[in-house]
């Protein structure tokens, strides 16, 4: 552990308390943010999707299952790979005990893919979870969705000097650097109103660290996320840790 300063329980709590008042001001904030978040406008989807299910072949309408909300996790799983995005597959643990919590808010939350549906299946099972995950290949979904891009978008990125931690996700998930790159993380949600589709909001990069609840833990002990500046990414898929953990 890194050498910290000692104090007593009174210098403690006396900085605890100038912290606290910090804290609440972050929650309110975000209490401010959510309702602008609501505020957006609302796009009317006019294009006809069409997704693999478990249940057949459905419309983005009818992924909402009856409900009015739909709230979408884009997982990287593209069409080369032949596992999920280790980061991804940690955020799913995160999510997967919350879907019921969401369905009695009127929510609908399912996972969107490119890969076909069978190895969605297969690595779901591999994995334990129970959240909807559906196919998109074959549809645009992703692409207009700013998740899924093209080799020509990607050449510029590839001719740079790509971190080493990319490479070792992209043979962590079963294929090479365009595969991976390929693919990208989001959130998005939608809303349904007499039959029609609007998109309502999306996010990505560090938007996306809602999904890794284990992030906001580690941001309350000593050590914190003790990321560093290491090259070796340390999240793996959780059947992928030794026993007992790294120190």
């Amino acid at each position: 552990m890194t050498k910290h300063s000692v104090g007593t329980r009174e210098e403690w709590l006396a900085a605890r308390g100038e912290l606290l008042e910090r804290e609440k001001e972050l929650t309110r904030r975000n209490d401010e943010l959510a309702q602008q978040r609501r505020e957006l406008p609302w796009v009317r989807i006019e294009k006809e999707y069409s997704f693999e299910t478990d249940d057949g072949t459905k419309t983005l309408a009818e992924l909402f299952d009856g409900r009015s909300q739909l709230l979408v996790y884009h997982f990287m799983f593209g069409p080369e790979y032949t596992a999920g995005c280790p980061t991804c597959s940690s955020g799913a643990d995160t999510f997967d005990g919350a879907v019921p919590h969401l369905q009695a808010r009127d929510v609908t939350f399912l996972c969107v893919s490119r890969a076909p549906l069978e190895r969605l299946q297969a690595y779901k099972r591999r994995m334990g979870w129970t959240f909807p995950w559906v196919s998109s290949q074959g549809s645009d979904f992703n692409f207009d969705f700013d998740v899924s891009h093209t080799e020509e978008e990607l050449a510029q990125f590839l001719k740079g000097d790509v971190p080493p931690v990319v490479a070792q996700l992209a043979t962590a998930s079963g294929t090479d650097l365009p595969g991976y790159l390929a693919e990208g993380p989001g959130l998005s949600a939608f809303a349904l109103s007499d039959g029609v589709v609007y998109h309502t909001y999306s996010t990505y990069a560090r938007g996306l660290e809602i999904m890794l609840g284990f992030y906001a833990l580690l941001d309350r002990v000593p050590k914190g996320r003790n990321e560093g500046d290491s090259e070796e990414f340390w999240i793996r898929r959780h059947d992928e840790y030794e026993a007992g953990g790294t120190g």
